[in-house]
């Protein structure tokens, strides 16, 4: 190689991260502040490594996804619902995701494909027998939860060994709405 190919190449390898730097940076400055917002809402659903290299999405009025910020560590963030009462980002591997579509949707996950989920800003109070309950009632056994991990899409028996009171003890491992197809794993943090 000659010299001026040398130089050349180098300067192109030693310039290259500073572009791309500039150009995450220039976006960053065009981003309106409340995607800023939700970001860092999303990011609060996981460790910070995770977080990091997480794609962060938010749930558009119409149900859609949109993308705030690519990722690309398979896990997928989601910011704060205001709507509801208390803290609830999350962050999920695509298992995960798969399976929370899959209760928006109202379908039947895919048992056994078995996906992680952070929530470590913790979650709003929900009924831990109705997957689909607005608010509570005298049925719905309603408790508030803190931060903690959930574990998703496991084939039936695996729960079995964890309690599923429909009033459970949420500072252990427990199963929230238990026999029913969205049926998963709280386990506390803190």
């Amino acid at each position: 190689m000659n010299p001026l190919t040398k130089i050349v190449s180098g300067a192109v390898l030693i310039t290259a991260p500073f572009v791309l730097l500039t150009n995450i940076y220039a976006a960053d400055a065009k981003m309106p502040a409340n995607d800023k917002k939700m970001i860092k809402s999303a990011m609060s659903a996981a460790p910070a490594k995770v977080a990091k290299g997480a794609t962060i999405v938010a749930m558009e009025a119409d149900g859609t996804m949109r993308t705030l910020r690519q990722g690309a560590n398979g896990f997928t963030c989601m910011p704060d619902n205001p709507a509801t009462p208390g803290p609830d980002p999350m962050c999920m591997d695509k298992n995960a995701m798969e399976w929370a579509h899959a209760w928006i949707a109202h379908t039947n996950p895919t048992l056994g494909k078995i996906g992680f989920m952070y929530m470590l800003s913790g979650g709003t109070d929900a009924s831990n027998t109705d997957p689909y309950a607005a608010k509570p009632d005298a049925n719905n056994h309603w408790i508030k939860t803190g931060p903690h991990v959930m574990i998703v899409g496991a084939d039936a028996n695996f729960y079995d060994i964890y309690p599923k009171s429909a009033d459970p003890d949420t500072s252990v491992p427990y199963v929230m709405w238990a026999g029913t197809p969205y049926q998963h794993l709280m386990a506390p943090v803190k």
